[in-house]
């Protein structure tokens, strides 16, 4: 079989499959779904931070017509809301719906009515009688001794564990010795950062139908990143077995990782169903949606030592993270802040101290890059000023500290361990500088006037997914399944449970199964499918998608390939090894042929037809695929800022953006992710913050979009001022060289835009978002830090 040299799918611009239904509207996602005789369903929210429920009266909800559910319908089973995690790491604290509430916006009950307005009416009509309880609304005010508990006990590894001073889980990480590599160092810098809770804003909120069946089978459409882990979850709840329990694939807009676990309202949803024997739709609303989730708050000291030559020896990192009430994925995420900062530059002595402490407040979980914008922010902020102290070029400065091709890499932890073969950081920082005009700009803190202008620079990556080689001992499930199978027509059916949220994940993978079979890309289906026609798939998460979920569907594709040829070889007299596949436009069809004897071909079509007719069977095949390895995707930031100086005033002039992700399957989606990045990035830099009532545990906005802003499109630099590149790599382990992209685009961002207004004002700013309010009075006190102030505060050793 002879290996083709061009791609004649991959890296082309293709009309997406799913396009028309985006732009015509006529997609459906979970909010859309219609079943017949289905009711409406509420939730009923707890208006306080933490409260007892002494009683709930649903009786004059029920007089309504609507049926009720509340903690004493639904079974005490305690769990944990994202099973990404190896049951070991695995923390469980919440009940679908439960007697005390913990963050205002939890939960306490729900109906379900004919009618949305009877819904909202018989809503109204339950009676709950509080008993307000202190809230702990920060980590400073948990961690106090005598601080009242949120928790008292969590499910953890089988047994309920008491929880000690609010403090949900903490890790230590200990590489070499630092005490002996802080005394070989020249120089000490130590700073503290610390980068604020943010609302996803992710387009779509949080919707579920149920539908219950007489054999006592539920099937559920859901807003989900993993329509499996859902299915798993919602059996372990209700004590069903899996085939009992049905998730359709849906169309998803947009998560951020807002739904990698199961959403609150789905066994809420489905408890309702249950109950009342008829399918139930509950469609939460954008207020609902922002008491929901949002990324965790965290707060980190980094010390660093390093020679005189700038050569890295020893860092110390402590970390505070608030997970809000509930600890969805507390542990791994202290993991992967540890991970994504020794694996940015090379480090042979590093001590990790982790804490994550429960408060009540908005449940955190995972957002985009799940860790590496909060290292990444502060592991590039104080290398930038390590390399003023220095006198060096920040660009410069890190090529020589960063781990590159050959080193070894975490990933997303200290399990998740592998040795970089692709790395395109040189060619990414080279191009960016250029186009960014990298050596023109200012000197920080000389520029007077208004306006001042700033560039700033920095780089990061995010894991491929988080494979590993060990076959036991690692902290995250991670394995995906494909379904590939030739039609009697010639066509493609691809059938796989992972999840699109909306970048064109599922697209690519068609690209790699029509490149890879030989067909055109027409002729490749993305079948609708559901837990019972698919083989599992972990969630699509950590820029895994096309990297494992790519690769599970190649090997599928493989697998077919290899048993066309066997057949066709039978047909055409040919030996298989002998035989290619080429897509062809003009008959829309793959043709099989031999190139030494041309006159030796047949369309796949009438491969296909053949066997069908002589009942020779189906060809098709269901792989499973555990990666190995997960690829860091770099991504490289340089961004061009104006301040403001009489309002505080951020602008995006322009911007210069890298990403090294192999090959590169879609050129205009991938471009896509990057600008999407930078917009989310930037807000989350400049403007963006989940803020609370210290009294009440409300949120400052209330909930309501006009007061939780994000950036707008007029808020983004002009098109002909966004520089966006690819790095030329070919990453060895991944389906034809890629590798990930989606939340590596945001990852060097806060760190960019910090470093940029350094630039521009001369003032470090360490804590995010860097608001007009924050810049002002950093301005007005003149807390200048300058380069000679920041050396007198080195300690030489």
């Amino acid at each position: 079989m002879q290996t083709r040299t061009k791609l004649n799918t991959i890296g082309r611009n293709t009309h997406r499959k799913d396009g028309i239904g985006k732009v015509t509207g006529t997609e459906q996602y979970a909010s859309d779904v219609s079943v017949p005789r289905a009711w409406y369903g509420g939730v009923l929210r707890s208006p306080h931070a933490h409260a007892r429920i002494a009683s709930i009266d649903t009786s004059a909800a029920e007089a309504l017509g609507a049926v009720c559910l509340t903690f004493a319908d639904v079974p005490r089973v305690k769990y944990n809301e994202r099973t990404n995690c190896a049951p070991p790491h695995l923390y469980r604290d919440r009940y679908v719906l439960d007697d005390t509430a913990r963050h205002v916006g939890e939960a306490v009950a729900a109906v379900a009515a004919p009618t949305r307005a009877l819904a909202e009416k018989a809503l109204r009509a339950i009676k709950v009688e509080y008993e307000v309880l202190p809230a702990m609304l920060c980590a400073a005010d948990a961690l106090k001794d005598g601080a009242p508990k949120i928790h008292e006990t969590i499910l953890y590894r089988g047994k309920e564990t008491p929880i000690e001073h609010n403090v949900a889980v903490t890790r230590l990480i200990e590489v070499g010795d630092i005490e002996k590599g802080f005394a070989e160092a020249d120089s000490i810098i130590e700073r503290e950062f610390e980068a604020a809770p943010v609302y996803h804003a992710q387009m779509e909120t949080k919707s579920v139908v149920c539908k219950p069946a007489v054999d006592g089978s539920i099937t559920v459409w859901a807003t989900t990143q993993s329509i499996h882990n859902t299915r798993q979850l919602l059996a372990e709840i209700y004590g069903l077995p899996l085939h009992k329990i049905n998730v359709k694939k849906i169309a998803i807009g947009g998560t951020f990782g807002s739904s990698i676990q199961m959403n609150s309202v789905v066994p809420i949803c489905v408890g309702l169903a249950i109950k009342s024997g008829r399918p139930v739709k509950i469609a939460t609303t954008r207020e609902e949606d922002m008491y929901d989730h949002c990324r965790y708050q965290v707060r980190i000291t980094l010390k660093l030592g390093f020679k005189a030559d700038g050569t890295l020896v020893a860092g110390h990192m402590k970390t505070t993270v608030e997970l809000g009430a509930h600890n969805t994925q507390g542990y791994h995420f202290l993991g992967v802040i540890a991970g994504f900062w020794v694996s940015l530059y090379k480090l042979p002595n590093m001590k990790y101290e982790g804490t994550a402490v429960y408060t009540n407040r908005t449940p955190s979980c995972a957002m985009q890059g799940f860790g590496a914008p909060q290292a990444t922010f502060v592991t590039e902020v104080i290398m930038d000023e390590i390399a003023e102290l220095l006198g060096r070029d920040p660009v410069e400065y890190k090529l020589t500290q960063y781990r590159g091709l050959g080193d070894t890499f975490w990933g997303q932890g200290p399990t998740v361990k592998s040795i970089i073969l692709s790395d395109g950081v040189p060619e990414l920082l080279e191009v960016g500088a250029k186009k960014i005009g990298w050596d023109g700009r200012p000197v920080p803190g000389t520029q007077t006037g208004r306006f001042r202008r700033g560039i700033g620079m920095a780089r990061s990556f995010h894991c491929s997914g988080v494979g590993q080689p060990r076959k036991t001992g690692a902290e995250m499930i991670d394995y995906s399944g494909a379904i590939v199978k030739l039609n009697e027509d010639g066509s493609i059916d691809y059938i796989q449970s992972l999840m699109d949220h909306g970048g064109g994940t599922c697209e690519a993978i068609a690209k790699l199964v029509a490149e890879e079979i030989g067909v055109p890309l027409s002729m490749v289906g993305i079948s609708d499918v559901d837990t019972n026609t698919t083989v599992y798939d972990i969630t699509t998460h950590a820029t895994r998608g096309v990297f494992a979920g790519g690769a599970a569907a190649l090997k599928a594709a493989k697998s077919v390939k290899a048993k066309i040829l066997d057949y066709a070889s039978q047909l055409l007299d040919i030996m298989s090894e002998s035989l290619v596949i080429e897509p062809s436009e003009e008959l829309g069809q793959g043709v099989i042929y031999c190139p030494g004897y041309p006159e030796k071909r047949m369309t796949l079509g009438e491969l296909a037809k053949y066997l069908h007719v002589n009942s020779w069977g189906t060809i098709a095949a269901v792989e499973s695929l555990h990666p190995v390895t997960a690829p860091p995707a770099y991504v490289t930031y340089f961004v061009e800022v104006e301040v403001d100086t009489e309002t505080g005033v951020v602008k995006t002039l322009a911007a210069a953006l890298g990403s090294d992700c192999g090959t590169v399957v879609n050129p205009g989606l991938a471009a896509g992710q990057l600008t999407g990045g930078l917009s989310k990035g930037a807000g989350c830099a400049l403007i963006e913050a989940h803020q609370w009532d210290r009294q009440t545990g409300e949120l400052a906005s209330k909930g309501f979009w006009v007061d939780g802003k994000t950036l707008s499109i007029l808020e983004t630099p002009l098109l002909e001022n966004l520089h966006i590149d690819f790095a030329h790599t070919y990453e060895p382990t991944g389906p034809f060289g890629a590798k990930g992209i989606g939340e590596a685009s945001i990852n060097p961002a806060l760190a960019a835009y910090s470093n940029a207004i350094y630039n521009a004002l001369g003032i470090r700013f360490r804590e995010v978002p860097i608001t007009a309010e924050k810049i002002l009075a950093a301005l007005s006190t003149k807390k200048v830090r300058r380069t000679q102030p920041a050396q007198r505060e080195l300690v030489n050793s």
